[in-house]
């Protein structure tokens, strides 16, 4: 590799990892676009989740068959990029193989590179064959038409195609090797790959050299290329799973925040010595009255956004949830679809306004979700449960069906019956006080 080669791949690098950059700064700022929450209670309980549930893929195999085989792409995969910090090191100084100094470890290295390799394709092959051909009832929801379907296999061919070329590469640098090719000194062990060398027998020496520099190239190309899909993708989980494990909820499931925003104005009707039409002291003038719920994203917290980046878009909240199975418009999957998709047109629109955001008529609420969803659920956390790296739609729909009755007083006639009800008679019956009691006659 000659000095232009070095510079050339220096440069493609730059603007590899330099555009990826841009897209993180961006992702941070539409999760803090969402209030604050403290989530810094009980470190080591957090670590633990993350190393077991994110690391660990502990919930993922509760479905075993889909479990197993994720992680089998999800280890190999990552594990076979380690190998990316060797051809970077010999991209940018022009050398070739630079770490096979470790001897028979660099050989079982690279071995035990290849065998996951290879059981990464037939992973990734036995996905497609799941979502295109029997088609699992989750992965071909009505919540998943158009992007989202395209997405899932889009990853899925990407990947195939990686761990293609990484094997065609080394077969063809074992080739190379076997025939004493200049700069290719023998490193390395190859067990999948040099059953595929024998596709080189016959071809001249450059020809081999041409397949090999071309399959280096175009798999590192291809490293980039993913890595800066990911911002655009259901596969940015593979960076999130980690804080969204660590930052997620460590309360008993079904236990109820009180929103701060009532507390302050039930302390107020209860001080007998409050100016209920003060404002509060140094608070700013201009502030617009804090929610009662969600109405948009910028009302939910940053865990919640947090959480709406993380999903994978499996469908195993979906098809938990009572509601969704009995017919009814909730999908758990598509709270949290939508929640992103409004949270990247808001972001799209303070880019557009130069950093600030210009109202544009539209909220989560109404224009993505709607209320029939909201009021469909059952509140029995099975989506909670189900999820592979502890997403919560049901506080995204608890927060805006909150907005839905006390901003909006938009609640079912049957719950507004049970709440006058408690009003009046101090129990959700209609009946009076007074014949609370006649059961027992």
């Amino acid at each position: 590799m000659n000095y232009l080669d070095n510079i050339f791949f220096a440069v493609i690098l730059a603007l590899g990892i330099g555009f990826f950059a841009m897209n993180v700064r961006k992702l941070v700022r539409n999760i803090k676009l969402g209030r604050d929450i403290d989530r810094s209670d009980k470190p080591g309980e957090r670590w633990t989740n993350m190393a077991l549930i994110a690391l660990g893929q502990k919930k993922m195999v509760k479905r075993p068959i889909s479990g197993i085989l994720h992680i089998l792409v999800y280890v190999g995969f990552v594990v076979i990029n380690i190998e990316v910090l060797e051809i970077m090191i010999d991209g940018l100084f022009g050398t070739h193989r630079i770490l096979s100094f470790l001897g028979g470890f660099y050989g079982f290295l690279i071995g035990f590179f290849e065998v996951l390799a290879l059981l990464v394709l037939v992973g990734v092959i036995a996905f497609l064959v799941r979502r295109n051909i029997i088609k699992v009832r989750r992965l071909i929801h009505s919540d998943l038409k158009g992007w989202p379907k395209s997405d899932a296999n889009y990853i899925l061919y990407m990947e195939v195609v990686l761990m293609s070329l990484f094997l065609l590469m080394n077969a063809a640098d074992y080739q190379l090797q076997f025939r004493n090719f200049p700069h290719y000194s023998q490193a390395g062990a190859f067990p999948v790959s040099s059953l595929l060398s024998p596709i080189f027998d016959g071809m001249a020496d450059n020809t081999v050299w041409i397949i090999e520099r071309a399959c280096w190239w175009l798999h590192i190309a291809g490293i980039l290329f993913f890595l800066n899909y990911l911002y655009y993708s259901k596969h940015l989980h593979i960076l999130l799973a980690f804080p969204n494990t660590y930052y997620a909820d460590l309360n008993p499931k079904g236990k109820f925040n009180n929103l701060d925003s009532v507390t302050s104005e039930v302390k107020l009707m209860m001080d007998p010595n409050a100016d209920p039409f003060a404002a509060p002291a140094n608070a700013d003038p201009d502030a617009v009255p804090e929610k009662f719920g969600a109405q948009d994203v910028q009302d939910l917290n940053w865990v919640q956004l947090l959480n709406a980046y993380t999903c994978t878009e499996c469908g195993r909240c979906t098809s938990a949830c009572p509601a969704n199975i009995t017919g009814k418009k909730l999908s758990p999957r598509k709270i949290m679809m939508d929640t992103r998709d409004r949270m990247e047109e808001v972001g799209n629109n303070i880019d557009a306004n130069k950093g600030v955001f210009v109202p544009d008529n539209k909220t989560l609420l109404h224009d993505y979700i709607t209320p029939e969803e909201l009021w469909a659920c059952t509140t029995c956390n099975a989506c909670v449960e189900e999820c592979p790296v502890n997403i919560s739609p049901l506080s995204i729909i608890m927060d805006m069906r909150r907005f839905l009755v006390m901003e909006q007083s938009a609640a079912p006639q049957s719950l507004n019956a049970m709440m006058s009800n408690v009003e009046n008679n101090a129990a959700p019956w209609p009946y009076n006080q007074q014949d609370r009691l006649n059961w027992k006659e």
